[in-house]
């Protein structure tokens, strides 16, 4: 039967996907379409460290291709970057994971977070998660057959989400909580104490936790919690993180899962099929990154909270209230006064001034009302930055 007959005869056929079609075009793509065809931009949008990676990684991964290490690794990935994860995770946060059945080394973050969806979820399954949050979070609940469930979240409560919030909405259905703190888009950081009132929703009810943790490091006069820490956790908990932030590695592609066994187990079964393992070269990178990569961190999060302090002071000079954020590397200011919506304020601030921000509306309904402006780029960008949108809100009173 040709297609056009299979459409004539059933209304239900579909060249694709029930599950992609339920997906939202990309809020952030939009802009960045748009950003490429200007000239004279000055970007606080893209997530991305404006550092280079530093030399002493780079150089470990080029001396990796000299020496022809270019061949498939295990799927689990290479034995010494997990020896150096497992001692890692050991050293910051007494946590004792299997090297060799308890991590898994990723391509990028973004895979182990499709990988956890994919390995734990069914078709009735729930995922609870906060509203705003970054963008793949219920695209991969929703592609991995789950339903996404959201936590509204706002300035008022620093979007932070409770306990309480994320009880209300626990059903029979539900199989996880979502969480990632240092949060983006927000900068939001959670205590230890009320991550201890999510960890007991999760022991009460039997629930897995999925912790995005690739800002981990970046936190600015706050301590970061590791979920997995929390008491009778380390077994709950589907631990994510990676090296693109922290290290500037976005282009290397390396992250990671850390998790039971049988967590693991399910998790390189789809992995083995798809990607089989992270890039040779990146792993090799990380693993120098995690012996003596430290004081690169140091300084990069001085610099960071430079700008952060600049970037903040700015937008409340200019007449946007902004939340304080804690940690990663994104202040959340609101345009509500503006009399706009988050889109139509970041396309007229891109055509009018050329600076270009994201949509707070790109990562969740309650994100309407703010724009996302990343401070990872330069102290005299975001002092020009300023400027412009001080020019932008001025021309535009409600």
């Amino acid at each position: 039967m040709s297609i056009s007959s299979k459409s004539q005869h059933s209304k239900y056929y579909s060249l694709t996907s029930q599950r992609v079609e339920q997906l939202s075009p990309s809020g952030i793509r939009k802009f960045f379409d748009l950003l490429a065809s200007m000239e004279g931009v000055i970007s606080l949008g893209v997530g991305e460290p404006d550092f280079v990676t530093p030399w002493h990684i780079r150089e470990a991964a080029i001396y990796s291709l000299e020496k022809g290490y270019t061949m498939y690794t295990s799927n689990l990935g290479m034995p010494e970057l997990r020896q150096e994860l497992s001692r890692y995770l050991k050293d910051n946060y007494e946590l004792e994971y299997d090297p060799n059945s308890e991590l898994l080394i990723t391509v990028g973050v973004s895979e182990a977070l499709d990988l956890a969806m994919r390995a734990i979820l069914n078709p009735v399954d729930e995922v609870i998660m906060p509203d705003p949050h970054y963008v793949a979070y219920d695209s991969c609940v929703i592609l991995s057959g789950g339903t996404p469930i959201m936590v509204p979240t706002n300035q008022e409560n620093n979007f932070e989400i409770s306990a309480a919030d994320i009880e209300a909405r626990v059903t029979s259905k539900t199989k996880a909580i979502l969480i990632g703190y240092p949060a983006n888009p927000t900068g939001a950081v959670m205590s230890k104490h009320k991550l201890a009132d999510i960890a007991e929703v999760a022991r009460r009810h039997q629930l897995l936790v999925i912790s995005d943790e690739i800002y981990a490091k970046l936190v600015y006069g706050v301590e970061h919690t590791c979920f997995a820490t929390l008491p009778e956790m380390k077994e709950r908990t589907i631990l994510l993180g990676g090296f693109s932030k922290v290290y500037a590695m976005t282009g290397w592609r390396v992250g990671y899962a850390a998790a039971t066994k049988e967590v693991i187990a399910a998790m390189i079964r789809i992995h083995q099929y798809t990607m089989m393992c992270a890039p040779t070269m990146g792993q090799v990178a990380a693993i120098e990154a995690l012996k003596s990569g430290e004081d690169s961190v140091t300084k990069m999060v001085e610099d960071y909270n430079k700008r952060r302090l600049v970037i903040v002071k700015g937008l409340k000079d200019i007449g946007l209230t902004c939340f304080e954020p804690q940690g990663a590397f994104y202040a959340f200011p609101s345009i509500k006064g503006t009399g706009m919506s988050s889109e139509q304020f970041t396309e007229r601030l891109l055509i009018e001034e050329k600076v270009a921000v994201v949509p707070g509306s790109a990562f969740g309904q309650c994100g309407e009302g703010y724009v996302r402006c990343c401070y990872a780029t330069s102290l005299a960008d975001i002092e020009e930055a300023l400027s412009r949108m001080k020019r932008f809100v001025a021309k535009h009173p409600k």
